[in-house]
């Protein structure tokens, strides 16, 4: 341990404000409130001095800059007696401004604390924030001597005090789960009944109109796109827009400082608090990958000023220039133990003390390359894998980044999840007509055993999707051809142009009620198949209604009503297809054959005659070798034996046995009469839901019409299945309840006759 200032009064500023400084200590790293005073404590490597700055109340007028007094293991740290809760600070750090050798050192720039848990202000873009001149022909080898505290946010040190329920939650298991992805400020900012002034905040997701919305709409958790503190960047502010979705983090520690009001950090443990008194698990997504400095090119604002060499993933023949595997421009050096240390820390704060129940990774591959290469064993994955805490959350990868061999569905280890993009083409791919798609469709609704069932993975390894944030809503998916992303300013060369969607003979808009009949028939057809797949369904906010964003399949920087969901304008389709949903996650929360936690095995259940699943053609018969190669084939029925739970066993050892179901998804341009299987006598097929005829009006006679015919018409052992349309159908006991046990009662969206 080296003494670099002695440990007494220190007079700093144009004040005159004096402040006592101790040695303090280099735990635990950021600002630490303990009652008494501030411990300050910043990693740096390279650095050779390190300032904390103090600023007044309006965070404008810097009122001391004071030198941390020791330095032990890579670790600058000072005691401020003096500094209380609500003090605003930021460090300037002194050192080699060399970027030839990876150094961008620069005490002129004002740098974010990477620990900080509160951030007050934002960035204010000016050629100041750049730790060289900008327009220098010598570009980033120049050297700024320009102050960027008047263009920065600072700081802020806080009390983390709070009380919390007194029953500690119960995170639902893995196989219940239903995952409902969410942004905070869209979700609220046209509400009707939340408060104007709370709209877009953490707050507002805690009112009790949007808390039962949840809870009626029966998901189980909420998946947050990025609250960690981030940027706008230049480029979008300087043409008008704004970084909406997030992905640009700068402190991973603080919530976006414009999703607080007035009752700061706690409004997010009152969110967390409220969710879960409802049932519902909080997963955040978070942004590890890169950050919002850019690559060589890019600001001055924290990591890069602090210690560029260890916090980046540079170049090894040329460190001046940054490894980029995400298209932002730079990466996370995980490699390096200070770096996983934050990331870990920082996963742990949001664990432990925000008690959130999970976390979605961004471009997880990123996080696991080791020398540029994906690692099942990197250092990240190992961490979090022996971490008592964060190996009992649920962990989601999103499994590709843009490097070399970034491509990972299927590669994460165990006790992990993963966004399946196989799983959202092939059914988009189904549902739209083209052919070959059964054999892989059978996998993908049966939760891809073929890419997770390895090393005691488990189905709810796959995140199954139809639609994200990155892409068509569900409305736009069957409305659009080609994307219309016009209003981003990019000239429409952004977003994904293979999207598989289907416009259904309009592009965009239209009156033609025959082609609207047929949008909205898809849209249900969608939502069945995602909710009756083995794996995790994750739905969209606003797509259990029908929203739309009018072609655009990369809002990332619409922060306007073409992305926040418009809760008045839900019409008599809307408002039909919720109902539906409703009634869809109902029947699978209530139905363990639709989502079991063991793979199917796809022969003989022991001691019986019966598969745990059987896939049909459509006179009945089980599909053989010649049906699976036959490209034309484009309806299929899968039976789901609810004696299958006799070996599926619960925690406690208890077999989970359920009623036999029957699904018939026909994607063909033809109406089909398909034969179901016989049943023994006294039993009969209930038909549970059609996509063809959604919302819960029955004619006179009680019967679902369905075009021109309707399910109770249909002869003895056969039944109507409409073009481009679904149905699944229960197996009952004649003369028992129309509803058997964990039905939906008659009467429901998804209510239907008899067979």
């Amino acid at each position: 341990m080296t003494t670099l200032a002695p440990p007494f009064v220190h007079r700093a500023g144009p004040t005159g404000t004096r402040f006592r400084v101790w040695p303090g200590s280099p735990y635990h790293l950021g600002a630490t409130w303990d009652g008494s005073g501030t411990n300050f404590a910043l990693f740096s490597a390279h650095a050779e001095a390190v300032e904390l700055c103090l600023f007044d109340d309006s965070g404008q007028k810097e009122i001391a800059r004071i030198a941390l007094p020791e330095h032990t293991h890579e670790v600058w740290h000072g005691y401020l007696p003096d500094v209380r809760i609500g003090q605003l600070y930021a460090f300037r750090v002194k050192g080699p401004y060399d970027p030839q050798a990876g150094h961008r050192f620069n005490h002129h720039k004002l740098l974010l604390d990477p620990y900080a848990k509160s951030l007050v202000g934002d960035v204010k873009w000016h050629d100041a924030l750049f730790g060289y001149q900008v327009g220098h022909e010598d570009g980033d080898l120049s050297f700024s001597t320009v102050d960027s505290a008047p263009y920065m946010p600072k700081c802020q040190v806080v009390d983390t005090a709070f009380t919390w329920g007194p029953d500690p939650f119960s995170q639902n298991p893995w196989h219940d789960t239903i995952l409902y992805e969410m942004h905070v400020r869209g979700f609220t900012m046209r509400h009707p009944e939340v408060p104007v002034p709370l709209r877009g905040t953490f707050a507002a997701l805690a009112e009790a109109p949007v808390v039962e919305y949840l809870r009626e709409l029966g998901i189980t958790a909420v998946e947050l796109l990025p609250v960690h503190a981030f940027v706008h960047d230049r480029h979008l502010v300087e043409r008008g827009v704004r970084n909406y979705w997030g992905y640009n983090t700068i402190g991973f520690f603080a919530p976006h400082p414009e999703y607080l009001g007035k009752g700061g950090l706690n409004e997010f443990k009152i969110f967390v608090q409220v969710m879960h008194d409802a049932g519902i698990e909080v997963i955040l997504d978070v942004v590890y990958n890169h950050t919002a400095e850019g690559n060589h090119l890019g600001p001055t604002l924290s990591f890069r000023g602090i210690d560029n060499a260890s916090y980046y993933h540079l170049m090894g023949d040329d460190p001046r220039y940054y490894n980029d595997f995400t298209g932002t421009g730079n990466a996370l050096e995980l490699r390096h133990r200070n770096v996983l240390r934050m990331v870990t820390d920082s996963l742990r704060y949001w664990a432990e003390e925000m008690r959130v129940d999970g976390f979605r990774f961004d471009l997880a591959t990123t996080l696991a390359r080791v020398n540029g290469v994906y690692d099942q064993h990197a250092g990240f994955l190992d961490a979090v894998a022996q971490d008592p805490v964060l190996s009992r959350k649920k962990l989601i990868a999103e499994p590709w980044d843009t490097g070399m061999g970034g491509y990972q569905v299927g590669g994460f280890p165990p006790g992990w999840a993963e966004w399946n993009d196989k799983y959202r083409d092939t059914v988009r791919r189904f549902w739209k007509g083209d052919d070959g798609q059964l054999p892989e469709l059978t996998s993908r609704v049966s939760g891809s055993s073929d890419i997770f069932s390895h090393q005691g993975r488990k189905p709810w390894a796959s995140i199954n999707f139809v639609t994200a944030h990155d892409g068509f809503t569900l409305n736009d998916l069957v409305s659009y051809n080609d994307k219309h992303n016009e209003a981003n300013g990019e000239d429409n060369r952004d977003g994904h142009s293979h999207n598989f969607s289907w416009n259904h003979g309009v592009e965009g808009p239209t009156t033609d009620p025959a082609i609207l009949a047929l949008r909205r028939r898809q849209r249900r057809n969608f939502l069945l198949t995602l909710l009756i797949s083995q794996g995790v369904p994750m739905i969209v906010a606003g797509d259990e209604f029908g929203r739309g964003q009018n072609g655009n399949n990369n809002a990332y920087c619409q922060d306007n009503p073409l992305s926040w969901i418009d809760w008045a304008g839900i019409d008599e389709a809307g408002r039909d297809l919720l109902g539906f949903t409703k009634a869809l996650i109902r029947l699978r929360r209530q139905h363990i054959v639709f989502h079991r936690s063991r793979f199917f095995q796809g022969g003989l259940i022991p001691g019986t005659k019966v598969k745990d699943v059987t896939w049909l053609r459509p006179d009945g018969r089980e599909m053989t070798d010649e049906d699976w190669h036959d490209p034309a084939a484009k309806t299929l029925g899968m039976l789901l034996s609810g004696e299958a739970g006799l070996t599926h066993l619960t925690e406690t050892g208890e077999p989970e046995p359920d009623q036999t179901f029957l699904v018939w998804l026909n994607a063909s341009h033809l109406d089909m009469t398909c034969r179901n299987p016989s049943l023994p006598a006294g039993n009969r097929w209930h038909v549970e839901a059609d996509t063809l005829a959604g919302g819960p009006r029955h004619n006179a006679a009680g019967a679902r019409t369905v075009g021109t015919k309707t399910a109770a018409a249909s002869k003895k052992g056969r039944v109507f299945v409409a073009a481009r349309s679904a149905l699944i159908l229960v197996r009952q006991e004649i003369g028992g309840r129309e509803a058997g046990p964990g039905q939906v009662a008659h009467g429901s969206p998804l209510a239907r006759p008899s067979l």
